[in-house]
């Protein structure tokens, strides 16, 4: 059995900006690379972890964040 798990950082989505404004986002060039991720991008993370690619890694967490985590 294999048990991984992502760990997102900011996402652009709708509901963001609709709960946080247009400027939800200011500030996030304090990571690495200096924008927030688009939701495919992280359903990439979580579509290898599904496949048959990460067949040897367990018990690990995915840092999806730009870097955040990095610094």
């Amino acid at each position: 059995m294999r048990v991984n798990a992502v760990s997102p950082g900011a996402i652009r989505t709708d509901t963001v900006f609709t709960h946080l404004g247009p400027d939800a986002f200011d500030g996030i060039g304090v990571i690495p690379t200096a924008r927030a991720a688009e939701p495919t991008e992280i359903a990439e993370v979580i579509l290898f972890l599904a496949s048959p690619r990460s067949s040897y890694v367990t018990g690990a967490t995915l840092a999806a964040d730009g870097g955040a985590t990095a610094i």
